[in-house]
């Protein structure tokens, strides 16, 4: 793994592998997407995250409505050993036997009888999430999950579950333009012993710096529904990211390598989410933690985004989504 540069392997729950801060994630296949002749695509992009060091690979139970881990499951067939496979699932009713049911199906779906760890992927607002929780624990307790964890859960909501479970790890939208984690649910992860693992380290691509002040997204695409793609928030964005990537030009290296490094370098962030729908954008992603970054140079990135981060309003997540 010493592609994946120097920085210190992490481990999660009780799992016995060691993996560099770099996940796959493979959140392609949105709940509304269909399978498609992608998929060849979308397997040579896992290879190269694999070639490259990773191992841990996310997915989730209602991303493609099912066809990511059916998916998945033809990459960990031949090294299951090797792997630590992350999923989740979002179900509808807020019951135990409901989310005992969606760890079920995932294990189907994925053709293993454990999954390294397993999120709630959304809280439901109002809602007891307690029993879902228990779910979970249960799915533990019988040995199909060896790590428990949640998403874009507040403190309040951890400390609810809490109640009736043990949070191991923590997956948040993080990055250079989305930081309202850190005034609490990233201090009460460290001082509780979770793993923070961020996703949208590159703000949906925004942080590769190739969009324009025209940003020229089709209808339809999920990216709209971003915040920081919102137009009366678009501009200042923008103007943001062009100053992010003098400082990258300067250091001759990617602003998608300075953003995932920047990431990585943050107080209570124990890793950071990649994606890809090709090998080459893989490869691509994989290259930011070769190397060193000078301190001095992510300053001036937190400085900058300091400027970026106080225009755009708490929305509670990346998608100003209300469960």
């Amino acid at each position: 793994m010493d592609s994946l540069g120097p920085l210190a392997p992490i481990r999660i729950g009780n799992s016995r592998i060691d993996q560099p801060p770099l996940a796959f994630g493979g959140s392609w296949y949105m709940p509304y997407a269909a399978p498609s002749d992608a998929d060849k695509d979308r397997l040579a992009a896992m290879q190269a995250a694999f070639d490259a060091g990773v191992r841990h690979f996310d997915t989730g139970a209602g991303y493609g409505k099912g066809h990511s881990e059916d998916l998945y499951s033809r990459f960990i067939r031949e090294r299951r050993d090797q792997l630590f496979i992350a999923s989740k699932a979002d179900p509808a009713d807020s019951t135990t036997d409901a989310m005992y049911a969606q760890v079920e199906g995932s294990l189907r779906r994925l053709g293993v009888d454990r999954i390294d760890l397993y999120y709630i992927h959304w809280p439901r607002t109002g809602r007891d999430m307690r029993p879902v929780m228990e779910g979970l624990e249960r799915g533990r307790a019988e040995g199909k999950l060896g790590a428990v964890g949640v998403s874009n859960f507040s403190v309040a909501e951890m400390q609810q579950v809490g109640e009736v479970g043990t949070i191991d790890a923590h997956q948040l939208g993080y990055n250079l333009l989305w930081r309202y984690a850190e005034d609490d649910v990233i201090p009460y992860c460290m001082a509780h012993g979770i793993k923070v693992i961020g996703y949208s380290s590159l703000a949906h691509g925004i942080l590769t710096g190739r969009f324009g002040l025209d940003h020229g997204l089709p209808p339809g695409d999920q990216r709209h529904t971003i915040l920081p793609f919102r137009p009366d928030l678009w501009p200042t964005v923008h103007a943001g990211v062009e100053r992010l990537k003098a400082v990258a030009a300067e250091t001759g290296r990617p602003l998608a390598h300075l953003a995932i490094r920047w990431v990585l370098s943050r107080p209570g962030i124990e890793m950071a989410l990649i994606g890809g729908r090709t090998a080459r954008q893989v490869e691509e992603a994989t290259g930011a933690l070769a190397g060193d970054v000078d301190p001095s140079v992510l300053e001036r990135l937190t400085d900058i985004s300091d400027d970026i981060v106080r225009h755009i309003p708490n929305a509670g997540n990346l998608f100003g989504r209300v469960g």
